[in-house]
């Protein structure tokens, strides 16, 4: 949490304390980083009744007796809530590249909370080696406009495609496909599922490493560009294989079949020819080994 900005009338250690109160239910990491500035404050949090957090929107729920309200401003307006008198305030820190979030109470707006998400630091290198291995990046973000393009700005990101839902997301890649592109998706929600390949983070849901192709164990986005070299490695020995493969069958069987005799009275024995069967397999074998030494 970067800030904490209260409407008039609401003090900003009771906008935090009641925020963070409803937060303690939610495992989003933007309640789990409201509920930590909240702790580093000592401000005592209370339970939380009728909790209730729509997918990818914000949370509701009552707290000592109040309603409260989190999420975006959208969420808000859905609650009769406008958000309009924060608009220029909120901005400010969506250029810094934080993320805000609203807070009604009682019906009313009580304010927002900025929160920073920083940025890896590797994940400018790691989108900086896609980029040279011919990939195209595009971020798919539930975050506001303002927030994601200040991002991409700093990553060199080559499309954005902000305030979108889990299912959009899904949506999008599927759309992706249908245009005959092959969409590798790094992340959470049903997006994996419609990608070509999915791609996980350790630190996510069982459920998005159970359906994803690829799990990344530290969530580095730097795993994205190993999964992708090591990929292209086993494509290449596989080739490599076919041609090993090919290139034995190709000599062997006319000359077993004796094809060759006739004109160069050349015939294999059993023996011979069952030795060479078996080269091929070793051929075939020692060079996919070659894949342990392959330096990402």
């Amino acid at each position: 949490v970067v800030a904490v900005v209260p409407a008039k009338g609401v003090g900003e250690d009771d906008l935090l304390r009641l925020t963070a109160s409803l937060e303690r239910s939610s495992e989003h990491p933007l309640g789990v980083a409201i509920v930590r500035a909240a702790q580093a404050r000592s401000l005592s949090l209370s339970a939380a009744t009728e909790f209730d957090s729509p997918i990818g929107r914000g949370v509701l729920g009552q707290v000592e007796g109040r309603a409260v309200a989190v999420g975006s401003a959208a969420f808000l307006a859905d609650q009769g809530v406008s958000a309009a008198s924060l608009t220029e305030a909120s901005e400010v820190h969506r250029r810094q590249g934080a993320t805000v979030v609203f807070v009604a109470l009682d019906g009313a707006l009580a304010g927002l909370i900025a929160i920073a998400d920083p940025v890896k630091e590797s994940a400018g290198p790691a989108i900086t080696a896609l980029h040279a291995a011919g990939l195209r990046i595009l971020m798919l973000t539930g975050d506001n406009e303002i927030t994601a393009q200040a991002v991409a700005a700093r990553l060199g990101i080559d499309e954005v495609r902000a305030d979108v839902s889990p299912q959009d997301k899904a949506r999008i890649v599927a759309d992706l496909r249908k245009a005959g592109r092959v969409v590798a998706m790094a992340g959470d929600g049903p997006a994996l599922a419609s990608a070509d390949v999915g791609i996980a983070m350790g630190a996510g849901a069982d459920v998005a490493i159970e359906s994803a192709a690829v799990t990344l164990l530290n969530g580095d986005l730097s795993g994205v560009m190993r999964a992708v070299g090591l990929s292209r490695a086993v494509m290449g020995n596989i080739r490599q294989n076919l041609v090993f493969a090919f290139a034995y069958n190709a000599a062997g069987v006319p000359l077993a079949a004796g094809l060759l005799y006739p004109v160069f009275g050349l015939l294999l024995s059993p023996a011979i020819a069952a030795l060479a069967m078996s080269l091929s397999s070793v051929s075939v074998v020692g060079n996919a080994l070659r894949l342990r030494g392959l330096k990402l």
